[in-house]
């Protein structure tokens, strides 16, 4: 099985997030972890499964304006530090450009802080919603992973995300 994860990340959760489920991922077979700059046609292209996730800014997928704000606080305060793939498009953009597909198999999943999903909202449902509109047939419902205020993972959390992967491959084996 081919499998792409591409994330976007500010501050290096939603990477270190994609980066627990591509170790799981590549027991299936194949696998590429990516961030949303890299994910071209050519990467897609062949992906039985794509895992798409990002941070949740202002209860869903990033904008440029939040991205930039984002940027501009990791230079006010030296504890934020850019994922070195920060820069470039985000999702929404990615979205935009990305085609149609038929046939492929997609999940979702955000960062968001450790608070009330009322509070905080949860990028991963707009993610999920466009993979359905780009023709992606999702097989599990979106999934938050919780930073704290400092965004920094909450304990365990690498792990929810290692042991979200193996249900999603376990649904992916109960399918055939």
């Amino acid at each position: 099985m081919r499998v792409v994860i591409v994330y976007e990340s500010m501050f290096g959760t939603t990477h270190l997030i994609a980066d627990e489920i591509g170790k799981i991922a590549a027991s299936q077979g194949e696998v590429a972890v990516v961030p949303v700059a890299e994910a071209t046609p050519n990467v897609l292209e062949g992906a039985e499964l794509v895992i798409v996730g990002g941070p949740t800014h202002v209860h869903g997928l990033s904008w440029p304006t939040t991205r930039a704000e984002a940027e501009a606080e990791s230079e006010q305060y030296e504890a934020l530090v850019l994922d070195p793939d920060a820069e470039g498009p985000g999702l929404r953009d990615w979205f935009h450009q990305v085609g149609d597909v038929d046939n492929v198999l997609g999940a979702a999943f955000d960062t968001r802080l450790n608070k009330a999903e009322v509070v905080t909202g949860r990028a991963s449902k707009g993610i999920d919603r466009r993979l359905r509109n780009h023709g992606y047939r999702t097989i599990a419902e979106p999934e938050s992973f919780l930073v704290d205020k400092e965004n920094h993972l909450v304990d365990g959390e690498a792990d929810r995300a290692r042991a979200w992967a193996e249900t999603l491959f376990d649904h992916l084996a109960d399918r055939d």
